[in-house]
């Protein structure tokens, strides 16, 4: 889709440096060409030289014209996502990528898109009609080209309800229709922890936690005001790198300089944690964020030995006694690389089950809902294997004993950094008692334990 009003507003903020946008197919192949999705065995020094390493997806793409920069592309699930966001100002010298708030709106309506788009990718004629869609719920979106809601998938495909003029004039345009019934509010903290497992002695372990503030606000009013408070237990890490929605009316200035680039300090903001805000229509993050905890919740030791054609494996989980010992699930998956499938299998295990894959090249040790009165498993076992095939997995990364133990959990009604909503601190200015739903959880992301007995990946290794 493209915006006359916005390319005449380029034309007229970037003066002798503006680069017209040109016809879509030869935007198309100058994209594909330097997202080196075609010709990529070729050397072209304009985009492959070293100097040009990209590490974001803002792309300068090269046009007849000159260098049209920036365009915002990603590459995902086969499909490319692209848009060429507006920069209020002068291209020579080139803007800091921050300074552009363009690039963030453009990113949003993208994933909006994405998000809306990717579940039906590997049905064609599902995902054929949703393109066909597109062009409609972008004229919701995004009318003269600048975002108003990225959240795709709750737009009406059809034109019927779509309000001209918004029936108030006090409605804000990320209100795309206004609800009538009990109020209630529905708020979820997911929690996702990142580690990375080494058991060395000169490698640090290190663990990140992510967290997103989910709402579901359905409340009478063309726009309701909602503060909503987030509370810590004592002496809990704070919460860092906080980034809210756009509907957010006011938070203190402090809160969003708290970042964990900074090492922890006694200026770093400790809360309250209120979000004042006028929400939207439907379900929205209402805001993410960070926090430096002094532990991952699960740690673990993996060790794989070759011993002839055999292999040993010992793996040893602890539970920390600070977690909630209630999952609703909990499963360590051994997959083992380029070799052939599992011939034959002996192994003992303290506590849970152990199964083998279909493909017979995946151990999934299937620890269950709890950890025993000790916080402690292990499994121990023998592995050989038959002969390779096309169909087994193969790693560039996981050479030799180079291997890894991948956790995947979940535990609801729980967070790592201890983080809640306090019910009756929700404030809604609306008649009615409104009802208040609050959960929490917290679930494993790329959660790796690496054999201590070989060489791994760093994330971090000390000078």
């Amino acid at each position: 889709r493209r915006y006359p009003t916005v390319e005449l507003r380029a034309e007229t903020f970037n003066g002798s440096t503006h680069v017209p946008v040109p016809s879509d197919s030869a935007f198309l192949k100058a994209l594909l060409f330097e997202l080196r999705l075609v010709d990529e065995h070729v050397f072209v020094e304009q985009r492959d030289t070293c100097t040009r390493i990209n590490h974001s997806s803002v792309h300068s793409v090269s046009t007849p014209a000159g260098e049209l920069w920036p365009v915002l592309a990603f590459h995902k699930s086969g499909l490319i996502y692209a848009c060429v966001p507006l920069v209020e100002g002068t291209l020579e010298p080139r803007p800091p990528l921050l300074t552009v708030s363009g690039l963030s709106q453009g990113l949003a309506l993208l994933l909006g898109i994405m998000d809306y788009i990717s579940p039906s990718r590997k049905n064609e004629t599902e995902l054929n009609a949703k393109i066909g869609q597109l062009r409609n719920l972008l004229i919701q979106a995004c009318p003269l080209g600048t975002p108003l809601n990225t959240d795709i998938r709750s737009l009406n495909s059809s034109f019927e309800d779509i309000q001209e003029m918004p029936a108030d004039k006090d409605q804000p345009a990320w209100r795309s229709s206004t609800y009538k019934g009990k109020p209630q509010v529905n708020v979820c903290i997911t929690e996702k922890v990142k580690c990375m497992q080494y058991d060395q002695r000169d490698v640090v372990d290190t663990w990140q936690v992510y967290g997103a503030v989910n709402c579901k606000c359905d409340i009478e009013g063309s726009a309701p005001n909602v503060t909503l408070s987030l509370s810590l237990p004592t002496n809990a890490p704070p919460l860092q790198d906080i980034v809210v929605h756009h509907c957010v009316t006011s938070v203190d200035p402090a809160m969003l300089m708290s970042t964990s680039i900074e090492p922890l300090h006694d200026s770093v903001y400790n809360g309250p944690y209120k979000f004042p805000f006028i929400p939207p229509s439907d379900s929205f993050n209402l805001c993410y964020y960070t926090s430096q905890v002094p532990v991952p919740p699960i740690l673990g030791c993996y060790q794989l030995i070759e011993e002839g054609s055999q292999i040993k494996i010992t793996v040893n989980l602890k539970l920390h006694e600070s977690i909630k010992n209630s999952f609703e699930y909990c499963e360590a998956r051994i997959p083992f690389f380029n070799r052939g499938p599992i011939a034959q299998l002996e192994y003992k295990v303290s506590y849970g089950q152990l199964d083998l894959s279909r493909e017979k090249s995946l151990l999934v040790w299937v620890i269950g809902q709890k950890f025993p009165k000790s916080l402690e498993v292990s499994l121990t076992g023998t592995v050989s294997f038959g002969t390779a095939g096309k169909e087994h997995p193969t790693d560039y990364v996981c050479t030799g004993n180079t291997a890894y133990v991948k956790l995947y959990f979940r535990i609801p009604d729980f967070t790592l950094t201890g983080c809640y909503v306090d019910q009756h601190s929700v404030q809604i200015f609306v008649p009615g008692k409104p009802k208040i739903t609050a959960s929490r959880e917290l679930i494993s992301s790329n959660y790796y334990i690496w054999n201590s007995k070989a060489p791994a990946p760093m994330v971090y290794k000390p000078l």
